[in-house]
């Protein structure tokens, strides 16, 4: 028996656990793998896709022991048996929203993601940016000749403030989707009841784990549904401004292997 047994450890990946120079520290290995050892599950929330996150999974080989939340709670994969074990894709009728949102938003850019594709329309230098990362390529489309269903959409533009106008007219025309920010440019679309918090619920449930003993971490909007079906909390101390004023436990930053600093807490907490 090991002191984590039956305690469950849900970790946002990109500036979280994987930090703001595209690696998973030392530090946050060392402290995920000992985790493990004594008995703990460690998964990833990210809102990276399928594809997406199997590159991952190639390259980078991050420590965990659980399936993984992927696309922001759209999807739970379990990559030790290849098996998809929930989804939800976006609704009917969603490419005739975004062909209204894109016309009363002329800047506004999207990347829709079916299957193992990602379709783009309207690219734009967030577009690039966010596609760079990810190591992934985008096909441009027209929007009513994207293949559907699509797992999640991301609206993108330089603009926060524009981003936001842009949820506020969703949000006034459907009440079908869950709207958040991964970060200051890229606003987050999924079916409604798909999120991170619901799919931390969901994995718990399945792993046998007691909600006091879940404990969940993250940067971004699109995280705080899972923090708050946390025992406890936390965020690093980079984490946007709306994370932080929900009032998580604060951590070091990401690059500060702030991974490694939860553990020491979980560490004091179950000694």
């Amino acid at each position: 028996m090991g002191k984590f047994d039956g305690v469950l450890l849900a970790a946002d990946y990109d500036d979280t656990y994987y930090d703001r120079t595209f690696t998973i520290s030392p530090e946050n290995r060392r402290a995920v793998e000992s985790f493990m050892a004594q008995g703990g599950r460690f998964v990833v929330a990210t809102g990276r896709s399928y594809i997406n996150f199997a590159i991952q999974m190639e390259v980078e080989k991050p420590p965990l022991n659980g399936p993984v939340i992927l696309s922001n709670g759209a999807s739970i994969h379990d990559f030790s048996t290849g098996e998809t074990l929930w989804e939800q894709t976006l609704p009917e009728g969603t490419s005739a929203l975004l062909e209204e949102v894109c016309a009363a938003f002329p800047e506004v850019g999207f990347e829709a993601y079916h299957g193992d594709q990602v379709y783009t329309y309207r690219a734009n230098t967030v577009t690039d940016r966010h596609l760079k990362r990810c190591q992934l390529e985008g096909i441009p489309s027209e929007i009513l000749r994207m293949p559907t269903p699509w797992l999640k959409v991301i609206l993108q533009h330089e603009s926060t403030s524009y981003l936001h106008q842009v949820l506020d007219f969703i949000r006034v025309r459907s009440k079908d989707y869950e709207l958040t920010f991964s970060n200051s440019v890229l606003l987050e679309m999924t079916a409604k009841g798909a999120n991170k918090g619901l799919c931390v619920k969901w994995l718990a449930d399945r792993l046998g784990i007691q909600p006091q003993h879940i404990y969940c971490v993250g940067n971004g909007g699109n995280d705080i549904p899972m923090l708050e079906v946390a025992a406890v909390p936390f965020a690093p101390d980079d984490c946007y401004p709306d994370v932080r004023a929900w009032g998580p436990v604060i951590l070091p930053p990401c690059n500060d292997h702030c991974i490694a600093r939860l553990i020491e807490i979980l560490e004091e907490r179950y000694a």
